[in-house]
Formats: C-alpha cells, sequence, structure tokens
C-alpha cells in the first residue's frame, strides 16, 4: 500500500464552517490529482496539516464517501476511489443514455431565453479553463449541466446524473490542462446552447453526445 504524503493544503479560516472549507479543499485535491487512488489519508495528518482539529476532516470525509469520491477504511481514514476502464465506461453509457435524449427533446426556439440565462454560466467555464482554474471549472460545469437538466422538469434525473458526475469526476483533467486542450471542451458548452436556442434538436444531440465521449477521452489521458 502507497504510503501517505504531506498535502500542499491551505490552513482554513472562520468564514464558511470548518467541514464546509476542508471539503472544497479536499475536492481540489482530488480533482487536481493531488490526493491519489489507493493511498489510505488519516483525518488526524490531515487536520494537522489544516491546522484544525480532526472532527472536521472526518465529516468532511464522510461527506465525500456518500459522495462516492472517498471509501473509508476501518481504523486508519480514507482512500481516494479507483475507478477502472469499465468503471468509467458504464458511467459514460449510462450518461449517454440519460443525458443525450434529455438535452435533445429540449431543444426549442421559443425557450431561447431560458438558454440564454445558461450562457454566463457556460462562459465561466470557458473563462475557468483558459486561466487553468480546475476547481473553478468543475465548479461551473456542474451547474451548467445540472441546471440545464432541470429545465427538463424531472428532478430524480437531475439527482441521477449529478450522482453519476459526482462519481465519476473528471480523471485527466490536470493533464488536459497542461497541453491547452481544456478550452476546447469548455467551448462546446457554448455551441450547444446555441444549437438548443436554435430549436436544433440533431444539432443538440450531436454536441451532447459528443462532449461526454471528449469526457470520456479525458479520463482515459
Amino acid at each position: 500500500m502507497a504510503a501517505e504524503e504531506r498535502l500542499d493544503l491551505p490552513v482554513v479560516g472562520e468564514r464558511q464552517s470548518l467541514r464546509e472549507q476542508v471539503a472544497h479543499a479536499l475536492r481540489a485535491a482530488l480533482v487536481t490529482g493531488e490526493m491519489r487512488p489507493g493511498v489510505v489519508y488519516s483525518a488526524p495528518v490531515l487536520a494537522a496539516q489544516f491546522g484544525v482539529s480532526a472532527t472536521p476532516v472526518r465529516e468532511a470525509m464522510l461527506d465525500l464517501a456518500k459522495e462516492g469520491l472517498v471509501e473509508a477504511v476501518r481504523n486508519k481514514g480514507f482512500r481516494v476511489t479507483e475507478l477502472s476502464d469499465r468503471d468509467l465506461d458504464e458511467l459514460t453509457e449510462i450518461r449517454q443514455l440519460i443525458e443525450v435524449p434529455t438535452i435533445a427533446r429540449l431543444a426549442d426556439a421559443s425557450r431561447a431565453e431560458e438558454f440564454e440565462r445558461l450562457r454566463p454560466v457556460a462562459q465561466q467555464i470557458v473563462d475557468a479553463a483558459e486561466r487553468a482554474d480546475l476547481l473553478a471549472y468543475i465548479d461551473a460545469d456542474l451547474r451548467f449541466h445540472v441546471e440545464l437538466l432541470a429545465l427538463s422538469g424531472n428532478a430524480h434525473l437531475v439527482e441521477v446524473v449529478r450522482d453519476l458526475r459526482n462519481r465519476a469526476r473528471l480523471y485527466g483533467l490536470s493533464r488536459l490542462s497542461e497541453r491547452g486542450m481544456l478550452p476546447d471542451s469548455a467551448r462546446e458548452h457554448l455551441e450547444l446552447l446555441d444549437a438548443l436556442q436554435a430549436g436544433d434538436r440533431q444539432a443538440a444531440e450531436r454536441i451532447m453526445g459528443e462532449h461526454i465521449h471528449h469526457v470520456r477521452d479525458i479520463w482515459a489521458e
């Protein structure tokens, strides 16, 4: 088993609850790949790095465990969940089955104003990609897709997709960013809005399908 390493974590303050701040920082470490699958991280060790007690760290890790990002290791701590290629393929397949037809059905020029309200979020994704702010990218990307799917009126579908996205994360995102390829993926969100506003169902279906495939390609990096 790989040894636990010291992480480059911030000392947390009091603007948010300690639990929320710790969870946010740990998500950032997961997204950037600083926290690695197979390594067991103990709450007391992480707490010492944060400069807080172990309790909010344990609580934050339990929140991440509910999202499927880490798993508890009895009497030791938490291990970052590792997904196999098969896991990623299956998650991609489920997203294709749910999201592509749902988004395609939304295409309607009469709803152009609803789609336009999401354009600032889509631009935030592009801006975050261009400045290589991975956590901001993840946050804006999740918000965009959840709010877009919410236009379907099916709250249960939205929660299923949110859970799928949380479990998958964006493996390989940091490497894609380092090579300057992330902005191209980000701009697909703007293209999708253009198709939806034009009422072009076929284009929306194609763009959404390609976008999910591109995400899977990111995981394979």
